[in-house]
Order: structure tokens, then C-alpha cells, then sequence
């Protein structure tokens, strides 16, 4: 275990299912049969692999179950390498080692009725939301779950009562996202109590966050598996451009160090021995999260709401839009 956190969790890979086209499951478990720590829906966990590589894959199963983790994977070629590894060489009876689970994407208990969309594998952490819902609020929820065809629809049988009932709607647009669901129609009118989930590939999370800019803050809930292409953004008014990237101040002790454009604040504080807790460097999971005191912030994460960045950012990947932040570390 000397390549793995301390904290991880060493399981062993009980089965390995074909879900869909280039989709597959890995079901975890304890080897000696005990409980795993308790998660709720919307969870995700760390997967360690050997060479230090970090990534998140969504819990798909049902939260109540304690004996096993289930996430599903697609074999993503143009993907950074970890799902591609995970299909090339996992099998049963490996072990693996993981995190706790961690939930930036919960359920939002105060909700009426739970409007679900779903693009290609982005279905996984919906899957649990439906089996923690149908336990503790019966049917208030709807999933659309957009995928190009049959053949990529994973978890058939576990939807199709759902499915049958209505309460899951399919939408194959054979690759052509124009002959899918009418994502603009489905989200111009809002109802009070409702509250909006998606997760999917970064242009349908785009559709999906344009047509529903107009819901109230705080209905609106998502999760990235991948972070968007960064918008070329010129600083604010006022503010100077400072070719030698800009300059972090460390409120407790003082000390300030240079942020240069070829590196994160991340990498600064690593370099300098200010240790920071790291996951997926991109800004998907809130690991890395810090306050800042002072200074504008250039947000580049895809976890934090707009009251969280008045506050906080995210090191790995977030920049200054002025010469200096002040830190509160």
C-alpha cells in the first residue's frame, strides 16, 4: 500500500458487467464481507491508481446497500487515461484501493418533485438519487436519460420498470443531439418546488446550463465529469496584466510567493511545503478547496456555487485576476 493514501480503502473486484457500448460496471466489496462506509446518493469516490493517478467515477448503486461500491465506467479514448485503464485491466478478484465516498452532487431534500437529465454515462449518480427517492419520497422524480441509441443505454433491466411507468424517459438521437430530447422545451417553464439535476458530456452540460439560467439560484444542481474548455477571459477593468503570472500571501505566516502562468497555486504551495490535499487537479471535486481573504479570483472550477467562490477556490485550478491573494492558510 505504499503507493495509496493511508486512509484508502483496499477492495477486491467482484464483477466486472458489460452495461452498453464501450460501458462497463465494477462492483467492489470488503474482502472479508464487512460493511463499507455509508454513502448517500449523488456520492462519488476517489479510484487510486498505481502510478499516483487520481480519479472520480460516480457510486451507481443503491446507498442502502453497505456491501459494495458499483460504478460504471465508459471507455473514454479521449479521455486523460483513467477509464481506459480501468477496462483494460481491471478484473475480478483484483484488488483495488479507493477513497471514502465524498457527495458534492446531494439530493436537495426541500424539493417537490426532482427533474432529472441524464447524457450518455452521465446516468450513474441519478441512478443512486432513484434508489434513495423511491425509499424516502416514493415517485417525485422524473429522469430523462439521453443516450444515441439502444446499444448505448446502460442498466436496462434495473430501468426498465421505470421506464414502463414513465417515470424514466428514453431519448436516442442516433448521434445527432437536434433529434433528442428538446432540452430548451423541457426547461423554459419552471415550477415551483421543482429542482433541476444533470451531468453528461461537456456539450450537453452546456445546453443544459444555458436553458436553465433562468431558474431560481439554488434549484439548479449539477456535476462534471469532465471540465469544460476554459473561456478566454480578459481581466476586469482596473486591473494589470502581469506577464510573470501573480502573487499568493500566506495570511498566517506572511510569506508570499509567485504564481507564474506555467503553474497552479497548487504547485506553489506543494513546491514551498504548504501542504494541500489534492484529487483531480481540474477543479471536479472540492478536495483542494481554500478560503481566500483577499483579492479577485478567477474561478475555474466546476464544484462551487457562486455564495462559495465569494469565499473560496479552488488551488488546482482557479488563477488571480489582479497581482495578489491573500490566502487564509
Amino acid at each position: 500500500m505504499d503507493n495509496y493514501p493511508k486512509n484508502s480503502l483496499r477492495l477486491q473486484m467482484r464483477q466486472v458487467t458489460h452495461q452498453a457500448q464501450g460501458i462497463s460496471s465494477f462492483e467492489m466489496v470488503d474482502r472479508s464481507g464487512n460493511d463499507l462506509p455509508a454513502y448517500t446518493a449523488g456520492s462519488h469516490i476517489d479510484f487510486y491508481f498505481h502510478d499516483g493517478t487520481i480519479r472520480q467515477y460516480s457510486l451507481c448503486g443503491d446507498p442502502s446497500d453497505r456491501k459494495r461500491y458499483l460504478i460504471a465506467v465508459l471507455n473514454d479514448k479521449n479521455g486523460r487515461g483513467g477509464s481506459a485503464a480501468l477496462h483494460k485491466r481491471l478484473h475480478v478478484q483484483r484488488d483495488v484501493f479507493v477513497g471514502e465516498p465524498r457527495n458534492n452532487f446531494p439530493i436537495a431534500k426541500e424539493a417537490k418533485h426532482h427533474l432529472m437529465i441524464a447524457g450518455g454515462i452521465g446516468v450513474t449518480p441519478m441512478l443512486s438519487m432513484i434508489y434513495e427517492l423511491q425509499k424516502t419520497s416514493g415517485d417525485n422524480f422524473t429522469l430523462h436519460y439521453c443516450t444515441k441509441s439502444k446499444d448505448y443505454t446502460a442498466f436496462q433491466p434495473e430501468l426498465a420498470a421505470l421506464i414502463a411507468s414513465g417515470k424514466v424517459v428514453v431519448h436516442h438521437d442516433q448521434g445527432i443531439p437536434e433529434n433528442g430530447l428538446n432540452i430548451k422545451e423541457l426547461l423554459q417553464d419552471y415550477n415551483d418546488g421543482t429542482h433541476l439535476y444533470y451531468c453528461g458530456p461537456p456539450g450537453f452540460m452546456k445546453a443544459v446550463t444555458d436553458f436553465s439560467s433562468h431558474w431560481p439560484e439554488g434549484t439548479v444542481h449539477f456535476e462534471y465529469f469532465n471540465a469544460p474548455e476554459p473561456e478566454v477571459e480578459s481581466k476586469s477593468p482596473g486591473l494589470v496584466s502581469n506577464a510573470e503570472g501573480f502573487q499568493i500571501k500566506i495570511a498566517s505566516t506572511g510569506a508570499v510567493y509567485t504564481v507564474p502562468d506555467s503553474k497552479s497555486i497548487v504547485d506553489i504551495l506543494h513546491e514551498n511545503n504548504v501542504a494541500i490535499e489534492t484529487s483531480c487537479n481540474v477543479g471536479l471535486c472540492k478536495t483542494c478547496v481554500i478560503k481566500y481573504t483577499e483579492g479577485e479570483v478567477k474561478h475555474m472550477d466546476c464544484v462551487l456555487s457562486k455564495q462559495e467562490q465569494e469565499e473560496y477556490l479552488t488551488p488546482c485550478c482557479s488563477r488571480s485576476l489582479g497581482d495578489l491573494l491573500i490566502l487564509d492558510l
